[in-house]
């Protein structure tokens, strides 16, 4: 390992940025499921649909946060997913809350943002996560701490779960945590038990190539979304849609994604998943 999860490098984990790099035409890989044209959720069709764009000009809206907008494209991330006013949602490693903020926004009074990250985090997170949170600024966040296997939410309890530029982190075994932050088929399982039947799981992570092994996720930071396909499906879950907003064919998947040459411009994936049936 390059570097001990004690480092600062530990917080750019859970705040770079990564994508899936092949072309919009094709098929989700094993299966299917079309790729997205269009940047938003079944879902969220079938309702009135959100200005996500507005979210990022909100006057309560952290300053910070806007230096990484251009890099991450929110307003069309927030659309594939989908979250809409009154419903539920768990986000997995929230990170210090870049996409909590919106999604807070986005679900309004009547809705709720479970927001996990493991304990161990929280020394990394520093201000940031600490500003977002003081006085009870977001009242329909709810933080809860645990590592991604042992999440204490109800069955079928949300709407929408997200894991932001984490997936990868079930493959990262840092010298202070050689056990790691929760097995992989539990973590997926618990997932599918959350969800509502007409819920859906959206993914977003750095990219490695095609065929590379799980350790890429303790290395580079990086995992083959093939790997986080089939830990899915093999919960239950269906590849739903998959969009290429963040895609970047050029990346180079042999450099970590903290490297300057690389860091938010990786490639990204994104895939959302329903239940099977």
């Amino acid at each position: 390992m390059s570097f001990k999860y004690s480092s600062l490098a530990a917080l750019t984990l859970m705040l770079g940025l990564g994508a899936c790099g092949r072309n919009a035409d094709e098929a989700v890989p094993g299966t299917d499921a079309p790729r997205a044209t269009e940047q938003s959720s079944p879902r969220q069709e079938a309702s009135s649909p959100l200005d996500y764009a507005a979210f990022l000009t909100a006057e309560t809206r952290p300053e910070a946060d806007a230096a990484d907008d251009a890099a991450r494209k929110p307003a069309e991330v927030m659309a594939f997913m989908g979250a809409a006013a009154g419903w539920n949602v768990l986000e997995v490693e929230a990170g210090s809350g870049y996409y909590t903020e919106l999604l807070s926004m986005a679900v309004g009074e009547t809705g709720k943002v479970y927001m996990q990250n493991p304990a161990e985090f929280d020394e990394f997170l520093g201000d940031g996560l600490t500003n977002r949170l003081a006085d009870g600024r977001l009242g329909n966040v709810e933080y809860l701490k645990s590592h991604f296997d042992a999440i204490p939410l109800d069955a079928e309890s949300v709407d929408l779960i997200t894991w932001i530029l984490g997936p990868h982190e079930l493959y990262f075994f840092p010298e202070n945590k050689p056990e790691g932050f929760g097995d992989p088929a539990t973590v997926f399982a618990s997932l599918h038990n959350f969800l509502k039947p007409d819920g859906q799981l959206v993914m977003l992570d750095h990219a490695a190539a095609a065929g590379a092994p799980e350790t890429t996720g303790g290395t580079t930071h990086r995992i083959d979304p093939a790997i986080v396909i089939g830990l899915a499906e093999a919960a239950g879950f269906v590849v739903d849609q998959q969009s290429d907003l963040l895609a970047n064919p050029e990346d180079d998947y042999e450099k970590m994604v903290f490297d300057p040459s690389v860091r938010r411009k990786t490639d990204r994936f994104l895939i959302s998943f329903k239940k099977a049936g």
